[in-house]
């Protein structure tokens, strides 16, 4: 079961809450690309969801999803300790050494 993840943002008049429901989009395999979200936060919520982006939310792999859609942004950087190959798509498998 996927939940809902809260995003909070403080500001002056104290915080606001709003929620994002990433369940459409993790776990599918690539089934939405930046331009299908409204706000960069909701992009972040769904790359928090899934490390491995297989929507390609995060090309350049800084941890931080589709950096210019407008506000309101999350800009904590989402860990993503995993190996890529060449054009960024994660290798699951290590590469095992050639036989001698």
């Amino acid at each position: 079961m996927i939940a809902a993840i809260t995003l909070t943002a403080c500001g002056d008049n104290g915080p606001s809450v709003r929620a994002f429901d990433v369940a459409p989009y993790v776990h599918k395999g690539h089934v939405a690309n930046c331009d299908a979200f409204k706000a960069q936060a909701d992009a972040q919520a769904v790359l928090r969801a899934d490390a491995l982006d297989p929507n390609e939310l995060d090309r350049d792999g800084d941890g931080i999803a589709c950096p210019s859609l407008p506000k309101p942004t999350d800009k904590k950087p989402v860990h993503r300790d995993f190996m890529t190959d060449k054009d960024g798509a994660p290798v699951v498998a290590p590469a095992k050494p050639p036989p001698k």
